[in-house]
């Protein structure tokens, strides 16, 4: 029998969390870590956007533009170890749960792109505006993550809502 021939409520996808796993993200530490975390990025992120494409556009305040990628960077590595503690605590991965595997697979390509970053900057390989370009690409793949990890959320709190629809 194919997928579309079984019957919707056979299709639905298993819950985002268990009972067990949303009762251990909700009493983790990491939980609020994370939720202090994630704006903080997003913050630092939007601010150094602007000095990139400022320094793109004008060729001034390129220390700014540094500092602001180094300090996004830094940010990301600590969410990412933070986030994986956080992940290992809820589901008993450090990465790569089955909950959150598509998301853990593309915040690879985000590090990878921010660490890239700081492999050109530290080894003065490059022009400033290569370094940069490299930089806004790494923002581009965080601005799908984050993407990612909203959405997962939103799910996240839609599941209770929908549980208890089909319990009526």
């Amino acid at each position: 029998m194919s997928v579309f021939e079984q019957p919707i409520s056979a299709r639905r996808k298993a819950p985002l969390y268990t009972a067990e796993q949303r009762a251990r993200r909700d009493a983790s530490p990491w939980t609020l870590v994370q939720a202090v975390l994630a704006p903080l990025q997003f913050l630092v992120f939007f601010v150094s956007v602007i000095l990139v494409v400022r320094y793109l556009l004008a060729g001034d305040g390129l220390a700014l533009a540094t500092a602001s990628i180094v300090l996004k960077t830094l940010i990301l590595y600590t969410i990412m170890v933070t986030g994986a503690i956080w992940e290992k605590v809820v589901f008993g991965k450090y990465l790569f749960a089955d909950a959150f595997f598509w998301e853990d697979a593309f915040s690879m390509i985000v590090i990878a792109l921010h660490t890239f970053y700081l492999v050109l900057l530290l080894g003065g390989i490059g022009s400033p505006e290569l370094q940069l370009t490299v930089a806004l690409a790494g923002y581009a793949a965080y601005v799908i993550n984050a993407a990612q990890f909203i959405w997962k959320l939103r799910l996240a709190r839609l599941e209770p809502a929908a549980s208890m629809e089909v319990a009526i």
